[in-house]
């Protein structure tokens, strides 16, 4: 499990980018660089981290279920994940 101080600031970095997407995008399509400078680091979309939705985790992410590979593993072989099953051959 990640520490919870990275997981709050992660939800607090999504905040600040969605607050900001349409001031930044205004900013870009006029060319304002100095304007986009100002505003909070963590505002750029570029700055998020994937994280796993149980646990945290940050690296071995699957986008299309936003969790990380071992959560993914637990809750297929429960059977909790619709149309996965474990392969063998």
């Amino acid at each position: 499990m990640a520490k919870k101080s990275k997981i709050v600031k992660e939800m607090k970095r999504q905040k600040l980018v969605a607050e900001y997407a349409d001031r930044r995008r205004a900013l870009k399509a006029e060319g304002d660089y100095m304007a986009l400078q100002k505003l909070p680091r963590d505002s750029s979309s570029t700055r998020q981290k994937n994280r796993c939705a149980v646990s945290g985790r940050p690296r071995g992410y699957l986008s299309k279920f936003q969790v990380s590979r071992i959560v993914f593993r637990e809750l297929a072989l429960k059977g909790q994940i619709p149309g996965i099953t474990k392969s063998s051959w």
